[in-house]
Protein backbone atom coordinates (compact mmCIF):
# COMPACT_ATOMS: atom_id res chain seq x y z
CA UNK A 1 0.00 0.00 0.00
CA UNK A 2 1.17 3.43 -1.10
CA UNK A 3 2.30 5.57 1.45
CA UNK A 4 -0.19 8.78 2.05
CA UNK A 5 -0.39 9.84 5.52
CA UNK A 6 3.09 11.21 5.72
CA UNK A 7 3.98 12.56 2.68
CA UNK A 8 6.72 14.87 2.02
CA UNK A 9 5.20 18.00 0.28
CA UNK A 10 8.12 19.34 -1.57
CA UNK A 11 7.66 23.25 -3.20
CA UNK A 12 8.33 22.25 -7.05
CA UNK A 13 10.70 25.09 -9.03
CA UNK A 14 10.47 23.85 -12.57
CA UNK A 15 8.16 25.59 -15.23
CA UNK A 16 4.97 25.99 -14.60
CA UNK A 17 3.82 24.27 -18.18
CA UNK A 18 5.74 21.45 -16.90
CA UNK A 19 4.21 21.49 -13.40
CA UNK A 20 1.15 21.12 -14.94
CA UNK A 21 1.80 18.24 -16.99
CA UNK A 22 3.66 16.24 -14.50
CA UNK A 23 0.62 17.03 -11.68
CA UNK A 24 -1.38 15.71 -14.23
CA UNK A 25 0.41 12.67 -15.15
CA UNK A 26 1.33 11.83 -11.32
CA UNK A 27 -2.66 12.39 -11.10
CA UNK A 28 -3.50 9.71 -13.81
CA UNK A 29 -1.26 7.36 -12.59
CA UNK A 30 -2.88 7.41 -8.93
CA UNK A 31 -6.24 6.69 -10.38
CA UNK A 32 -5.17 3.88 -12.85
CA UNK A 33 -3.03 2.57 -9.39
CA UNK A 34 -6.82 2.93 -7.57
CA UNK A 35 -8.23 0.83 -10.60
CA UNK A 36 -5.29 -1.52 -9.97
CA UNK A 37 -4.12 -1.07 -14.06
CA UNK A 38 -0.49 -1.33 -12.34
CA UNK A 39 1.39 -1.21 -15.72
CA UNK A 40 -0.62 1.60 -16.98
CA UNK A 41 0.20 3.24 -14.16
CA UNK A 42 3.77 2.68 -13.81
CA UNK A 43 3.67 4.03 -17.66
CA UNK A 44 2.64 7.06 -16.45
CA UNK A 45 4.84 7.48 -13.73
CA UNK A 46 7.64 7.02 -15.87
CA UNK A 47 6.29 9.96 -18.34
CA UNK A 48 6.18 11.87 -15.40
CA UNK A 49 9.63 11.34 -13.89
CA UNK A 50 11.45 12.10 -17.06
CA UNK A 51 9.52 15.59 -16.20
CA UNK A 52 10.72 15.56 -12.67
CA UNK A 53 12.02 12.88 -10.01
CA UNK A 54 12.10 14.75 -7.18
CA UNK A 55 9.46 14.11 -5.11
CA UNK A 56 10.29 10.68 -2.62
CA UNK A 57 6.86 9.87 -1.93
CA UNK A 58 5.81 10.08 -5.84
CA UNK A 59 8.78 7.39 -6.70
CA UNK A 60 7.74 5.41 -4.00
CA UNK A 61 4.33 5.33 -5.44
CA UNK A 62 5.59 4.74 -8.43
CA UNK A 63 7.59 1.69 -7.06
CA UNK A 64 4.79 0.18 -5.51
CA UNK A 65 3.20 0.04 -9.13
CA UNK A 66 5.88 -1.05 -10.85
CA UNK A 67 6.57 -4.09 -8.34
CA UNK A 68 2.67 -4.85 -8.60
CA UNK A 69 3.34 -4.77 -12.25
CA UNK A 70 6.01 -7.18 -12.27
CA UNK A 71 8.35 -5.15 -12.96
CA UNK A 72 11.14 -5.50 -10.29
CA UNK A 73 14.08 -3.50 -11.90
CA UNK A 74 11.97 -0.19 -12.12
CA UNK A 75 10.67 -0.78 -8.66
CA UNK A 76 13.79 -0.57 -7.34
CA UNK A 77 15.18 2.26 -9.41
CA UNK A 78 12.38 4.01 -8.25
CA UNK A 79 12.54 3.18 -4.62
CA UNK A 80 16.18 3.44 -4.17
CA UNK A 81 15.63 6.92 -6.22
CA UNK A 82 12.73 7.22 -3.50
CA UNK A 83 15.27 6.69 -0.24
CA UNK A 84 18.21 9.22 -1.87
CA UNK A 85 15.41 11.95 -2.60
CA UNK A 86 14.47 11.61 1.35
CA UNK A 87 12.13 8.88 1.66
CA UNK A 88 12.71 7.04 5.43
CA UNK A 89 9.76 5.14 6.25
CA UNK A 90 11.49 2.26 6.85
CA UNK A 91 8.46 0.52 8.72
CA UNK A 92 6.07 1.44 6.23
CA UNK A 93 8.38 -0.30 3.59
CA UNK A 94 8.64 -3.77 6.00
CA UNK A 95 5.27 -3.95 5.90
CA UNK A 96 4.19 -2.87 2.38
CA UNK A 97 2.12 -5.95 0.65
CA UNK A 98 2.99 -3.38 -2.63
CA UNK A 99 6.37 -4.31 -2.69
CA UNK A 100 6.11 -8.33 -1.60
CA UNK A 101 7.22 -9.21 -5.45
CA UNK A 102 10.82 -7.30 -4.26
CA UNK A 103 11.21 -9.52 -0.98
CA UNK A 104 12.55 -12.71 -3.14
CA UNK A 105 15.42 -10.58 -4.76
CA UNK A 106 19.08 -10.16 -3.56
CA UNK A 107 18.69 -5.81 -4.30
CA UNK A 108 15.39 -6.04 -1.31
CA UNK A 109 18.41 -6.63 1.62
CA UNK A 110 20.34 -3.73 -0.42
CA UNK A 111 18.02 -1.61 0.05
CA UNK A 112 16.83 -2.43 3.29
CA UNK A 113 20.41 -1.94 4.72
CA UNK A 114 20.57 1.26 2.37
CA UNK A 115 17.55 2.77 4.21
CA UNK A 116 19.14 1.81 7.84
CA UNK A 117 22.24 3.40 7.94
CA UNK A 118 20.63 6.44 6.15
CA UNK A 119 18.34 6.57 9.17
CA UNK A 120 21.06 5.49 11.19
CA UNK A 121 23.19 8.75 10.08
CA UNK A 122 19.61 11.14 9.94
CA UNK A 123 18.72 10.27 13.63
CA UNK A 124 22.77 10.45 15.01
CA UNK A 125 21.50 14.17 15.43
CA UNK A 126 17.83 13.66 16.51
CA UNK A 127 16.24 15.27 20.06
CA UNK A 128 14.81 11.93 20.83
CA UNK A 129 13.26 13.39 23.95
CA UNK A 130 11.64 15.95 21.82
CA UNK A 131 10.72 13.68 19.11
CA UNK A 132 9.51 10.90 21.54
CA UNK A 133 7.23 13.71 22.98
CA UNK A 134 5.99 15.40 19.57
CA UNK A 135 5.27 11.48 18.41
CA UNK A 136 2.98 11.01 21.56
CA UNK A 137 1.83 14.35 20.67
CA UNK A 138 0.61 13.58 16.94
CA UNK A 139 -0.73 10.12 18.42
CA UNK A 140 -2.96 11.77 20.65
CA UNK A 141 -3.81 14.30 17.59
CA UNK A 142 -4.89 11.76 15.27
CA UNK A 143 -6.29 8.76 17.12
CA UNK A 144 -9.88 10.33 17.38
CA UNK A 145 -10.12 11.76 14.01
CA UNK A 146 -9.00 8.79 12.16
CA UNK A 147 -12.61 7.43 13.71
CA UNK A 148 -14.98 10.56 12.53
CA UNK A 149 -15.44 9.31 8.45
CA UNK A 150 -16.40 5.74 9.67
CA UNK A 151 -18.85 7.11 12.70
CA UNK A 152 -20.22 9.59 10.85
CA UNK A 153 -20.77 6.70 7.79
CA UNK A 154 -22.56 4.74 10.21
CA UNK A 155 -24.50 7.37 12.71
CA UNK A 156 -24.54 10.57 11.15
CA UNK A 157 -22.88 14.47 11.31
CA UNK A 158 -24.81 15.19 14.15
CA UNK A 159 -25.20 11.53 16.07
CA UNK A 160 -24.42 11.43 19.94
CA UNK A 161 -21.65 9.56 18.70
CA UNK A 162 -19.61 12.24 16.85
CA UNK A 163 -20.74 14.26 19.48
CA UNK A 164 -18.31 12.14 21.87
CA UNK A 165 -15.82 11.93 19.64
CA UNK A 166 -15.43 15.53 19.52
CA UNK A 167 -15.82 16.08 22.96
CA UNK A 168 -13.15 13.91 23.30
CA UNK A 169 -10.70 15.40 20.42
CA UNK A 170 -11.25 18.92 22.43
CA UNK A 171 -9.54 17.72 25.36
CA UNK A 172 -6.80 16.13 24.14
CA UNK A 173 -6.39 19.59 21.78
CA UNK A 174 -6.20 21.43 24.77
CA UNK A 175 -4.11 19.54 26.06
CA UNK A 176 -1.74 19.05 23.07
CA UNK A 177 -1.81 22.89 22.53
CA UNK A 178 0.02 23.84 25.78
CA UNK A 179 2.98 21.34 25.40
CA UNK A 180 3.60 22.61 21.50
CA UNK A 181 3.09 26.31 22.33
CA UNK A 182 5.37 25.29 25.09
CA UNK A 183 7.78 23.96 22.21
CA UNK A 184 7.44 26.74 19.72
CA UNK A 185 7.81 29.14 21.93
CA UNK A 186 11.36 27.81 23.83
CA UNK A 187 12.55 26.05 20.49
CA UNK A 188 10.89 27.68 17.57
CA UNK A 189 9.46 25.40 14.94
CA UNK A 190 11.70 22.36 14.82
CA UNK A 191 12.84 20.27 11.46
CA UNK A 192 12.33 17.28 10.73
CA UNK A 193 16.35 17.54 10.87
CA UNK A 194 16.23 17.29 14.75
CA UNK A 195 12.86 15.04 15.07
CA UNK A 196 12.15 13.53 11.83
CA UNK A 197 9.27 13.94 9.53
CA UNK A 198 6.34 12.51 11.81
CA UNK A 199 7.22 14.33 14.60
CA UNK A 200 7.40 17.20 13.20
CA UNK A 201 4.13 17.24 11.53
CA UNK A 202 2.92 17.47 14.70
CA UNK A 203 3.66 20.79 14.71
CA UNK A 204 1.78 22.27 12.35
CA UNK A 205 -1.89 19.79 13.00
CA UNK A 206 -1.79 20.71 16.48
CA UNK A 207 -1.79 24.53 15.00
CA UNK A 208 -4.17 23.67 12.20
CA UNK A 209 -6.94 22.38 15.18
CA UNK A 210 -6.36 25.35 17.72
CA UNK A 211 -8.16 28.53 17.78
CA UNK A 212 -7.90 31.31 15.16
CA UNK A 213 -5.65 33.82 17.21
CA UNK A 214 -3.54 30.76 18.25
CA UNK A 215 -3.34 30.19 14.22
CA UNK A 216 -2.14 33.75 13.87
CA UNK A 217 0.07 34.16 16.30
CA UNK A 218 2.19 31.01 15.03
CA UNK A 219 1.27 31.64 11.39
CA UNK A 220 4.75 34.12 10.71
CA UNK A 221 6.82 31.72 12.66
CA UNK A 222 5.61 28.52 10.17
CA UNK A 223 6.14 31.22 7.62
CA UNK A 224 9.86 31.75 8.23
CA UNK A 225 10.19 27.58 9.09
CA UNK A 226 9.32 26.96 5.46
CA UNK A 227 12.17 28.90 4.41
CA UNK A 228 14.89 27.29 6.45
CA UNK A 229 12.92 23.46 5.09
CA UNK A 230 11.91 22.99 8.79
CA UNK A 231 8.70 23.14 7.79
CA UNK A 232 6.21 21.88 4.62
CA UNK A 233 4.91 24.61 2.02
CA UNK A 234 1.93 22.71 1.47
CA UNK A 235 1.11 22.58 5.16
CA UNK A 236 1.32 26.05 5.31
CA UNK A 237 -0.63 26.36 2.86
CA UNK A 238 -3.37 24.42 4.62
CA UNK A 239 -3.18 26.74 7.56
CA UNK A 240 -3.61 29.99 5.68
CA UNK A 241 -6.79 28.41 4.12
CA UNK A 242 -8.09 28.07 7.44
CA UNK A 243 -7.22 31.12 8.68
CA UNK A 244 -8.60 32.74 5.36
CA UNK A 245 -11.65 31.03 5.87
CA UNK A 246 -12.10 31.60 9.32
CA UNK A 247 -11.62 35.54 8.95
CA UNK A 248 -14.41 35.35 6.44
CA UNK A 249 -12.28 35.02 3.34
CA UNK A 250 -12.15 33.41 0.23
CA UNK A 251 -9.25 30.44 0.91
CA UNK A 252 -6.36 30.21 -1.93
CA UNK A 253 -5.77 26.57 -1.92
CA UNK A 254 -9.01 24.59 -1.90
CA UNK A 255 -8.12 22.47 0.79
CA UNK A 256 -10.96 23.46 3.17
CA UNK A 257 -13.94 21.66 2.78
CA UNK A 258 -17.52 22.07 4.00
CA UNK A 259 -20.76 20.45 4.89
CA UNK A 260 -24.39 21.46 4.53
CA UNK A 261 -26.24 21.21 7.57
CA UNK A 262 -29.70 20.97 5.05
CA UNK A 263 -28.76 18.02 3.45
CA UNK A 264 -25.71 16.47 4.84
CA UNK A 265 -23.37 17.14 1.72
CA UNK A 266 -19.80 17.97 1.39
CA UNK A 267 -18.71 20.88 -0.59
CA UNK A 268 -15.45 23.42 -1.45
CA UNK A 269 -15.64 26.49 0.69
CA UNK A 270 -15.53 29.35 -1.10
CA UNK A 271 -12.41 29.88 -3.29
CA UNK A 272 -10.11 32.63 -5.27
CA UNK A 273 -9.80 32.50 -8.30
CA UNK A 274 -11.06 28.43 -8.96
CA UNK A 275 -9.18 28.23 -12.38
CA UNK A 276 -5.83 28.50 -11.14
CA UNK A 277 -6.21 26.59 -8.30
CA UNK A 278 -4.14 23.76 -9.17
CA UNK A 279 -1.49 26.04 -10.36
CA UNK A 280 -1.26 27.17 -6.72
CA UNK A 281 -1.19 23.89 -5.46
CA UNK A 282 1.40 22.88 -7.75
CA UNK A 283 3.64 25.52 -6.34
CA UNK A 284 3.36 24.48 -2.71
CA UNK A 285 3.63 20.60 -3.90
CA UNK A 286 -0.32 19.43 -3.02
CA UNK A 287 -2.22 16.87 -5.56
CA UNK A 288 -4.47 18.58 -8.29
CA UNK A 289 -7.79 19.85 -6.24
CA UNK A 290 -9.77 16.92 -8.39
CA UNK A 291 -8.03 14.38 -6.71
CA UNK A 292 -8.21 16.24 -3.50
CA UNK A 293 -11.96 15.87 -3.08
CA UNK A 294 -12.20 12.62 -3.66
CA UNK A 295 -11.64 12.02 -0.21
CA UNK A 296 -15.18 13.35 0.50
CA UNK A 297 -16.55 11.70 -2.90
CA UNK A 298 -16.65 15.48 -4.31
CA UNK A 299 -16.02 15.70 -8.00
CA UNK A 300 -14.44 18.88 -9.76
CA UNK A 301 -16.02 20.75 -12.26
CA UNK A 302 -14.28 24.25 -12.04
CA UNK A 303 -17.38 25.88 -14.55
CA UNK A 304 -20.52 24.09 -12.41
CA UNK A 305 -18.25 25.73 -9.49
CA UNK A 306 -18.02 29.00 -10.10
CA UNK A 307 -21.66 29.39 -10.87
CA UNK A 308 -22.41 27.44 -7.36
CA UNK A 309 -20.25 29.96 -5.73
CA UNK A 310 -22.08 32.71 -4.72
CA UNK A 311 -24.17 30.24 -3.06
CA UNK A 312 -21.55 28.39 -1.50
CA UNK A 313 -20.21 31.45 0.01
CA UNK A 314 -24.30 32.47 1.38
CA UNK A 315 -24.00 28.89 3.05
CA UNK A 316 -20.12 29.90 4.51
CA UNK A 317 -21.62 33.12 6.36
Amino acid sequence: MRNTIYTLLLLFLFSGFNAQEYSKLISEANQLYESKDYKMSADLYNQAFKIESENPSHLYNGACSSSLAGNTKQAFKWLNLSIEKGWTNLKHLNSDTDLENLHSKKEWGKTIEKLEKKIAAIEANYDKPLQAELLAILDEDQKYRVQMSETQKKFGPNSKEINDLWKITNQKDSINLIKVKKILDEKGWVGKDKVGAQANSALFLVIQHSDLETQKKYLPMMKEAVTKGNASPGSLALLIDRIEIREGRKQIYGSQIGINQSNNTYYILPLTDPDNVDKRRTEVGLDPISNYVKNWNLVWDVEKYKRELPELEKLNK
